[in-house]
């Protein structure tokens, strides 16, 4: 992969230093807490197939119709406290601002976190927490948390990417969930 943002090494330096519990040089106390953030969008519903498979035969592969029915489609808002291994998590018909800081509220508005000295919060740079404004937001609804970026097309960096691909693999494959309050 080819580095496109010009400050890649000090936001990733950033991103792992609160990893390793410290910000700006100097160790996080007891009462700081470092979350991974993100949305899992577009959990579909009643992708159940249209017509049964057909199991294989002596002289053929198992036989799919690729036509299946939709139901609709939810997205996992999910923050994950790095060193306590704990999720909170959400759904959501869509993904967006006020999706976003739902969860935000949610997490925020319960102990420790309510009361912490500083909560950092690590995001990508997707559409619902891009920029300063998101920061600006945060910092206004919550003076103890502290939104950071990884750098442009560095998601990877992000722990909740983890999780997800676990959830993926292990809970939303293969998709065929009979409502959206099956996949909720």
């Amino acid at each position: 992969m080819f580095i496109r943002d010009p400050d890649f090494r000090a936001r990733a330096q950033r991103v792992l230093d609160l990893y390793a519990r410290t910000f700006e040089g100097v160790p996080l106390g007891e009462d700081e807490y470092v979350l991974s953030s993100d949305e899992k969008t577009s959990i579909q519903a009643a992708r159940c197939r249209c017509h049964p498979a057909l199991a294989p035969g002596q002289t053929r592969a198992m036989r799919v119709n690729h036509e299946y029915g939709r139901g609709g489609a939810l997205a996992y808002l999910v923050a994950y406290v790095a060193h306590r291994a704990e999720i909170h998590g959400r759904c959501e018909p869509t993904t967006g601002i006020v999706p976003f800081m739902a969860l935000v509220e949610q997490v925020m508005s319960q102990k420790p976190y309510a009361s912490a000295k500083r909560v950092f919060w690590i995001v990508d740079n997707g559409s619902s927490h891009r920029g300063r404004r998101p920061i600006d937001r945060m910092a206004a609804r919550f003076p103890n948390a502290v939104l950071v970026h990884t750098p442009v097309h560095a998601s990877r960096l992000n722990q909740i990417e983890i999780f997800f691909s676990i959830v993926q693999r292990k809970v939303v494959s293969p998709n065929d969930f009979t409502d959206l309050a099956e996949v909720r």
